[in-house]
């Protein structure tokens, strides 16, 4: 009776133990999604300030019409899956997706999870990379995107490129896609104001307004998977933590069982040896 009862407090021991890894994961990633929701804003903002830039300068010249060489433009997809595990099926509901644009695309993957799940599903994308761990590397993994999708487009592998990751909307994953390139320069709005003064020709100050605008679409959607993935990861880590929980509460009646077993075996025990005992004389 007492191994029974040293086996059930152990097991209670090690589900509090994983519990606290749980708590730790879920703390973990809403400080992560909080912090990329906060930055959504900012980079809003930026992309918002280059708008008004190529407007200021597209409202004096006729903006360019966006050309495909070919009826059927060669695609690719910029696809940003889960860089991490503990995520529920966040980057099987992406690549589910895209399962009817596989055969006319060009894949470019973002996720060390996804890859994996993608070579399982069969998939080979391009180009990879893995999502930084925290907001700061966001950036930098958005110049070594825009570099890979500059080079496929020189080589000719693609003209035009969507993007797909997951959003979170109202406590639900959403897939998003749209275009990123070529940027369709007629849908800014023109702005009613005097011809900026520049040092560039307007064709050289739009290229590299439209490579800084690239830019900031790349980390605004990186920024919506990041936090998309952490939302994913905080709805997972809560659900094995109300599991943890209902565990506990089994193996606690468990254990008050048992030592009320151990106690009412004790005292039949010394019952019987009293009874065996006969009376003293």
């Amino acid at each position: 009776m007492t191994d029974r009862l040293a086996d059930v407090s152990a097991r209670i021991d090690g589900i509090e133990q994983l519990g606290a890894v749980v708590n730790a994961m879920k703390g973990i990633a809403a400080a992560r999604a909080r912090v990329a929701r906060t930055q959504i804003a900012a980079i809003d903002s930026y992309a918002t300030t280059i708008a008004k830039a190529m407007s200021g300068v597209l409202a004096h010249n006729a903006p360019p019409r966006v050309v495909t060489t070919s009826q059927t433009p060669r695609t690719g997809l910029l696809v940003f899956c889960a860089e991490q595990g503990f995520a529920g099926a966040y980057s099987e509901h992406v690549l589910e997706s895209i399962d009817d644009d596989l055969t006319t695309t060009t894949l470019f993957l973002v996720g060390t999870r996804g890859v994996s799940i993608a070579k399982t599903r069969g998939l080979s994308p391009i180009w990879s990379t893995a999502m930084p761990s925290h907001t700061p590397g966001i950036p930098k993994m958005a110049d070594n995107i825009s570099k890979a999708i500059y080079q496929s487009v020189n080589d000719g592998k693609i003209e035009t490129l969507d993007v797909i990751y997951s959003g979170w909307n109202s406590g639900q994953s959403e897939i998003m896609r749209h275009t990123l390139f070529p940027i369709d320069l007629s849908v800014f709005t023109l702005a009613n104001t005097p011809a900026p003064m520049t040092q560039l020709s307007n064709t050289a100050l739009v290229d590299s307004l439209s490579a800084d605008y690239f830019h900031a679409q790349v980390c605004k959607a990186s920024l919506h998977a990041f936090a998309a993935e952490n939302e994913a990861r905080l709805q997972a880590m809560s659900s094995a933590g109300s599991q943890i929980e209902r565990e506990l509460d089994l193996f606690r009646a468990k254990l008050r069982q048992v030592r009320q077993e151990e106690i009412t075996a004790e005292i039949i025990e010394l019952g019987t040896g009293i009874a065996s005992a006969g009376p003293q004389k």
